[in-house]
């Protein structure tokens, strides 16, 4: 793992890519801390917290675009495989690479935390708490944005999948609201919940197969029918629970806590959890690659 994170590391800056991503995190930050904590004479940097993880939507995929695409890309993926080390080794020292440029950006924070208290004394536990926040959130984004990086072969693709998914993470709430939650109920008003259910799942089952099938035996059918079996019988079932779920499962909600100061350690967990399933992912995805 400790050679696959010293390449990675190294790459980043034997390409533009990490160059690029440092400037236009510091160039957004000084922007928001100017705007939102210098312009009005405040020590509150909660503003540019906020508007940080917006820009980490566009940057993330950025940074993460080219771990594991370019490999299959440039069909150095096989050599990769093959070396004397575990999957979870090759994507954890990706991952970190990634994470440790991150946090170089992150970084950029602490020296507008210093500046500020060259004018007046800040709330630095308050600010603690939010660096760490970015940094469970960074941390969850690239995960996303490595696994949507196995998924593909085309960097630019590998990029916009990972914009569309992490803008999906951050508006869920948004999602859940819109989301009519009944209308599997109006589709189907005269029976039960549980008949609801069945019948949902019974024809989902019937479209996954079908699409197996015709595909071509892809695997991605069977997965993307076991998440749709989930979140449709979830509709059919418990259809008023679905805008709260999508509330608990934003990235936006677990995250704006931690800008006020608010250390909760479910949301600490919550950003834990979704990058250790999403790398669990991505070695499945290598797994199956190993052996196709």
């Amino acid at each position: 793992m400790g050679a696959i994170f010293r390449r990675e590391t190294l790459s980043y800056f034997t390409s533009p890519i990490g160059y690029i991503f440092l400037a236009a995190f510091y160039a957004f930050s000084a922007f928001s801390f100017t705007s939102n904590s210098l312009r009005y004479g405040t020590t509150k940097m909660d503003g540019m917290f906020q508007q940080i993880m917006i820009i980490l939507i566009v940057l993330i995929p950025i940074l993460t675009m080219r771990t594991l695409s370019e490999e299959k890309k440039n069909r150095t993926d096989q050599c990769l495989l093959t070396a004397p080390v575990s999957l979870g080794g090759i994507v954890a020292g990706k991952f970190l690479a990634a994470l440790l440029i991150y946090a170089l950006g992150v970084a950029i924070t602490l020296v507008y935390a210093v500046v500020i208290s060259a004018f007046a004394a800040p709330d630095w536990s308050v600010i603690t708490g939010n660096i760490v926040g970015l940094m469970l959130l960074g941390a969850a984004f690239i995960a996303v944005g490595m696994f949507c990086s196995s998924l593909t072969e085309n960097q630019v693709v590998s990029a916009v999948l990972s914009f569309i998914a992490l803008i999906a993470l951050y508006m869920l709430s948004t999602i859940g609201d819109v989301i009519p939650s009944d209308f599997i109920e109006q589709l189907l008003p005269d029976l039960g919940a549980v008949w609801r259910t069945i019948i949902t799942e019974v024809v989902v089952i019937a479209v996954t197969l079908l699409c197996f099938f015709l595909l071509g035996r892809k695997a991605g059918a069977i997965i993307i029918g076991f998440v749709a079996m989930l979140v449709l019988g979830l509709f059919a079932a418990k259809g008023e629970l679905v805008p709260v779920i999508f509330e608990k499962l934003s990235f936006w909600e677990r995250y704006v806590g931690f800008t006020y100061g608010l250390f909760d350690l479910s949301n600490a967990l919550f950003f834990i959890s979704a990058s250790v399933v999403f790398l669990f992912l991505t070695v499945r995805v290598l797994e199956k690659r190993r052996w196709a």
